[in-house]
């Protein structure tokens, strides 16, 4: 007879969980851009609580389990460390809360190097979507830096966002050239994380187009790379969905919210660039955009709680 099990959902975690405080952060960010605050502070306590439950347990692995830690930094997912908390420290600078973002923003470009290498050093061939969180992570400190760059008119950060900014649109090249097309049909979620880092660099490239520290060419430059990363992730986001309603994949997956992600995030990429950019018929498409997942939130979070509600009664 199998051991029930463990009540204590918080221990233990795989680190791609990550990707639940990075689906309900972002939410809670394109909440806040069409003026739901009350759903979108609610959506914020969310991913603010998950994030202290996982770094505790980053926490404890790194202290009292060196051989798993060692092992799990290895792998892709333990970049959600770095992607979660650049998409919690973005909503904590909307809230005007800018020492706790800068502090998340130095705790994730932290992270960032040893995790990357990591990461970069175990790649290899037909990888699941996963691949992309090296691009997700790197255009996240992006985003936050170019937030607060603007918050408190700091060009150097400005300028530290365009380096990353770039440097995630060189990962996620090489992350697609070792994507595996077989996961758009059979993939259990992280897939979607292929048309989401085109949508995470949309968002970055909107807040450093927005930025008056470039002018000129240079702003030309940024508006076109926006909208063409826009424009892909919005394919990729096509593509995605007809391959989910032709072959539907019923099953809870941890994974699953790695596909909430790029829907809120490709929902806020619209929103945040339909100003800069000049196109104001974005607002509404990421309005709809964002309720779709908000919904697919909804459901991720019913099979979860349904899936756990049958181990325990599992003999």
């Amino acid at each position: 007879m199998s051991p029930p099990p463990d009540p204590r959902w918080w221990t233990g975690l795989p680190p791609a969980a990550g990707a639940a405080v990075m689906a309900v952060g972002i939410l809670s960010v394109a909440l806040h851009l069409t003026g739901h605050e009350v759903l979108s502070l609610v959506a914020l306590a969310l991913s603010a609580t998950l994030w202290l439950v996982l770094a505790a347990d980053f926490t404890a692995r790194l202290l009292g389990d060196r051989g798993r830690f060692r092992a799990e930094a290895d792998t892709p997912a333990a970049l959600t460390a770095v992607a979660a908390t650049t998409v919690l420290g973005t909503r904590l600078s909307a809230l005007g809360r800018q020492s706790a973002a800068a502090a998340l923003l130095a705790l994730a470009a932290a992270l960032w190097p040893g995790l990357m290498s990591a990461v970069v050093r175990h790649w290899r061939r037909r990888m699941g979507g996963v691949a992309f969180l090296v691009c997700v992570a790197t255009e996240g400190l992006a985003v936050l830096a170019a937030v607060l760059a603007a918050a408190g008119h700091h060009d150097w950060l400005a300028w530290a966002a365009l380096a990353a900014f770039c440097l995630g649109l060189l990962l996620y090249g090489a992350a697609l050239v070792r994507f595996d097309l077989h996961e758009v049909v059979g993939g259990a979620g992280d897939h979607w994380v292929a048309g989401g880092a085109l949508s995470i660099s949309a968002l970055a490239g909107s807040k450093l187009t927005a930025s008056p520290v470039w002018t000129g060419a240079a702003h030309t430059a940024l508006r076109t790379a926006t909208l063409v990363a826009l424009a892909l992730s919005l394919v990729w986001y096509a593509v995605l969905l007809a391959a989910e309603l032709r072959h539907p994949r019923h099953h809870y997956d941890i994974r699953r919210w790695a596909t909430v992600f790029p829907l809120g995030m490709t929902a806020t990429a619209c929103l945040s660039a339909a100003e800069p950019a000049g196109l104001p018929w974005l607002r509404p498409l990421g309005e709809v955009l964002l309720w779709i997942a908000v919904g697919a939130c909804l459901l991720t979070c019913a099979a979860y709680l349904t899936t756990r509600r049958a181990a325990r009664r599992r003999p």
